[in-house]
């Protein structure tokens, strides 16, 4: 574990906030009473975002849930690192989709946690310079080891 104290010499590339708020209102706070929605706020964009744990966990089914909202903060990471070497090598990328899977499921200890998230990435390319398929797999290879997210996180992280 980091000792908070020495972190304070070290000088951020960059700072991202989040501002979560919650109130329970008038339900109950019994497990299965209190409400499970709130509100992600992003003070930079001034953005805001309905939140809630997942419905298996008594969520809300119209909110993000936290699994979601990590399988789309790793997908995206991995498609802006992937359209800038995707650039700097040349290729011009008109669209990119991907239908990114998040997996909770129970480590060894029995605790869930979200332990693969498998990426399914669909790009379309235009101009005279295409990848290969060896290219391609280089270029999410690449993308992989550069994303932030990624590198920061103890789940397996993969494409198709």
């Amino acid at each position: 574990m980091v000792n908070p104290k020495n972190r304070a010499t070290v000088r951020p590339m960059s700072e991202h906030k989040a501002t979560l708020t919650w109130s329970r209102g008038d339900s109950g706070f019994g497990y299965k009473e209190y409400p499970r929605t709130h509100t992600w706020h992003f003070p930079e964009s001034g953005q805001s975002l309905r939140a809630a744990a997942a419905v298996e966990f008594l969520g809300t089914p119209d909110c993000v849930d936290p699994e979601e909202a990590f399988t789309a903060a790793l997908a995206s990471c991995h498609m802006l690192t992937f359209l800038a070497y995707a650039a700097m090598n040349g290729y011009t990328v008109d669209a990119y989709r991907d239908e990114a899977v998040g997996y909770l499921e129970k480590a060894e200890d029995g605790r869930p946690w979200l332990a693969r998230v498998v990426m399914h990435p669909r790009i379309e390319f235009s101009g005279g310079k295409q990848p290969t398929p060896k290219q391609l797999e280089k270029l999410h290879e690449k993308s992989h080891h550069e994303c932030f997210l990624a590198r920061s996180v103890k789940t397996e992280v993969t494409w198709a």
